[in-house]
């Protein structure tokens, strides 16, 4: 069987070579591509982790890449899909990283007091970003957020600098949920293995459980690996987490590969 087809999403934010490299040595033909109809039409999607969640999520909406890759990963059945690092928060509702001060942005519909105008039984959904297009500028919980994907419930704050350096840059470990013990992109990836983090932001409490396969803790505990049916992501950078990173990829690869052939 052919390699499977892994498009690695281009939103013009920094070198994605090293992504590309790693997962072609996983044994993926790896498109680094900004074009929505190949990002449609690929085996498996990477959306790997540069630049601030706003500057990320407006590039994708101003170019089409948001829709393509919520159009392909739709549905239980879906095209598979890894986040890496930022490309994990943007599957969530909502991040505060790199958002406008007010007033140099249009926010979304918003009441006098700065806070989203809706109807009381839809206010606590949109609050976090819910239904609202990704990309949405919107103020709530006394902070202003950007609208992700929304494919996933759950928010994206800064990690805590009380007593430790942030960003959080380096070696170290991840623990697995119940979940992360039957997660087919963890498969022989040992408890409490070392990979390589370099981040400031991370998922924040308001996630789902049963959403989180393995965590971390750096100043808090977050889901350092997620997976939800198709959707994947990991806050680690696997292409540079040497040997546990590789079998990751290579994992990933393995579930593209087969997922195309149930499909054919």
């Amino acid at each position: 069987m052919d390699a499977p087809v892994i498009a690695v999403v281009d939103y013009h934010k920094g070198n994605l070579s090293s992504v590309a490299r790693g997962l072609a040595r996983a044994g993926a033909e790896a498109l680094v591509t900004d074009d929505p109809d190949r990002i449609r039409a690929a085996d498996g999607i990477v959306l790997p982790g540069v630049g601030s969640f706003y500057d990320a999520i407006t590039f994708m909406r101003d170019h089409g890449q948001d829709a393509a890759v919520i159009d392909a990963v739709a549905g239980g059945e879906g095209t598979p899909f890894l986040g890496i690092c930022l490309g994990l928060q943007l599957l969530f509702e909502r991040g505060d990283e790199g958002v406008p001060a007010s007033g140099e942005t249009e926010d979304a519909s918003l009441s006098s007091d700065g806070d989203v105008f809706l109807a009381p039984t839809a206010a606590d959904a949109v609050s976090k970003g819910a239904h609202l297009a990704p990309g949405t500028v919107f103020s709530a919980s006394e902070r202003r957020w950007v609208s992700g994907l929304g494919v996933l419930a759950g928010s994206c704050t800064i990690l805590p600098a009380r007593r430790l350096k942030v960003p959080h840059v380096g070696w170290d470990q991840v623990h697995l949920t119940e979940r992360g013990r039957i997660c087919p992109l963890l498969e022989g990836f040992a408890e409490g293995s070392n990979v390589y983090f370099t981040h400031s932001f991370a998922l924040d409490d308001d996630v789902e459980p049963q959403d989180v396969a393995a965590v971390t803790h750096y100043g808090r505990n977050f889901g350092s690996v997620v997976w939800h049916g198709n959707l994947y992501g990991c806050q680690f950078h696997p292409e540079k987490s040497s040997n546990h990173g590789h079998e990751i990829l290579r994992n990933f690869v393995s579930i593209a590969s087969r997922a195309r052939g149930a499909h054919a």
